[in-house]
């Protein structure tokens, strides 16, 4: 994914989701970061390395009032490993920008989305915000 891996020093980027891989959208100026969709790419880590370094990048001079919007629809194991590392990254963008929110979107009856969400919360100690859509 040759977008993935340009994705460090660009102030904008905007990957298409597909199958495998979330659409990611993680804008400077505007101070948003948005992952939604399926993850299971066949290398979690490859794919995610190169976003979880913008992010911190992104955490050392955030926008004021950053956003960021995770709306998964489904993530295997490896990938929910990587999401975990994205969080992390998050949360030093909240040690400058204390406007800072996170918004987790879940399928309406998906308990488990839901769940994974709140353990997310729970480890990071980053304050989510729910959101169901149908």
């Amino acid at each position: 994914l040759k977008e993935v891996a340009e994705a460090k020093n660009k102030e904008e980027v905007y990957i298409k989701g597909s199958v495998e891989t979330p659409e990611v959208v993680l804008n400077k100026k505007e101070g948003v970061l948005k992952f939604s969709g399926r993850s299971m790419p066949e290398d979690a880590k490859e794919f995610y390395t190169p976003l979880i370094d913008w992010v911190s990048q992104y955490a050392e001079n955030p926008a004021p009032g950053t956003r960021v919007v995770f709306s998964y629809e489904y993530f295997n194991t490896s990938s929910s490993k990587m999401v975990m590392e994205l969080i992390e990254a998050v949360k030093k963008i909240g040690e400058k920008d204390q406007q800072l929110t996170v918004e987790w979107h879940y399928l309406e009856d998906d308990d488990d989305m839901l769940e994974a969400g709140e353990d997310y919360e729970e480890i990071t100690g980053i304050e989510f915000q729910y959101q169901s859509y149908e």
